[in-house]
């Protein structure tokens, strides 16, 4: 299978520079998977297509003002550093001008409100640094950080929620989990009032999800380590779903490649921190997930892949097609899809 394989041409007008008005307007478009039917809706239509047989899986995480822009000691060297885990204060990150730091360079954010030192040189320009300050990490990047939004985008985000889902609570993605951008307040309250179980999971958003396939081969592609959360409550919730043979609807592919990193090596739930790096391509056999509500991604992404793997690779890219011709807005900001039968 060849990364080429899952390649659409998208015009560049497409592809949606910011959020709109109201979250649950954004366009639907409702994908059956058994007679291959494409219809088009607005997201506050997948209402009538979720009830009280169903089950429906969110990542909670919460996008932190991951970039940062500090001057490298010494030289005045510019750096970027877009921060992808954090323990304690030993800071795994992304660094744009990788090659001027190297073990021991110490970089300086917004005049010493922020240091960090390399204690450890990676490939693919990622960087293991240890930070000093005082006080509290997530208050020192809220001062000085910026939200790290994909390079797709120009436009300045004037309100930094509308990158965020209404229901995030756990610090610590570098990109946000955009399926779930667009239900707001009162749509998760509708679909509770219908009889819809809620449940969510944690994956804190990195490199497995967003970094781009460099290879030929897909087969040859390596997925970035991501770390997740299952509560307890959460995965006694979800076990009792599959007994009672519920529909299991995942919001997103990072809260699906979580429930199926779990069925594969549990062939259950459990309540667990972990990370997985778990890649999902056309073939793979979903033991969790029964249907999933997805954005439109990027052409050769392993977020296509796992979509195409879902349903099927000819049949989403007819899909995608059908978006461009009726000129649904991509990525981020963009429209959305459900996937079910």
């Amino acid at each position: 299978m060849k990364t080429s394989d899952f390649s659409y041409h998208l015009p560049e007008q497409l592809i949606a520079q910011s959020p709109i008005d109201k979250r649950d307007q954004s366009r639907l478009m409702v994908i059956n998977k058994k007679d291959k039917s494409i219809n088009h809706k607005h997201f506050y239509d997948i209402l009538d297509y979720l009830g009280e047989e169903d089950v429906l899986v969110m990542n909670n995480t919460r996008v932190i003002p991951a970039r940062l822009f500090g001057i490298k000691d010494g030289t005045g060297a510019k750096v970027e550093v877009l921060i992808l885990k954090t323990t304690g204060n030993i800071i795994e990150a992304l660094v744009g001008n990788a090659k001027v730091v190297k073990e021991g360079t110490i970089i300086t954010f917004k005049e010493g409100v922020l240091s960090a030192k390399c204690i450890e040189v990676k490939d693919e320009g990622i960087r293991i640094f240890e930070f000093v300050y005082e006080g509290i990490l997530i208050e020192k990047l809220e001062e000085i950080g910026q939200m790290p939004l994909p390079p797709y985008i120009h436009e300045q985000l004037e309100d930094s929620e509308r990158y965020q889902t209404v229901y995030a609570k756990i610090n610590g993605s570098a990109a946000a989990p955009t399926a779930g951008l667009h239900f707001n307040k009162d749509l998760l309250s509708l679909l509770k009032e219908k009889g819809v179980q809620i449940v969510e999971i944690t994956l804190h958003v990195g490199l497995g999800t967003f970094r781009p396939v460099k290879v030929d081969d897909v087969s040859n592609h390596v997925m970035h380590y991501e770390d997740y959360e299952i509560s307890q409550d959460s995965a006694r919730l979800l076990n009792k779903a599959k007994k009672d043979n519920k529909r299991i609807i995942s919001v997103g592919t990072t809260t699906t490649r979580v429930l199926e990193t779990q069925m594969m090596l549990y062939n259950e739930f459990r309540a667990q921190k972990s990370r997985s790096n778990l890649f999902i391509t056309p073939g793979f056999k979903f033991k969790a997930v029964d249907a999933l509500i997805t954005n439109f991604h990027l052409p050769e992404s392993t977020l296509l892949m796992l979509v195409s793997a879902f349903s099927n690779k000819e049949f989403i890219l007819k899909a995608y097609q059908e978006a461009v011709d009726q000129e649904y807005r991509f990525f981020s900001f963009g429209d959305s899809m459900f996937i079910y039968g």
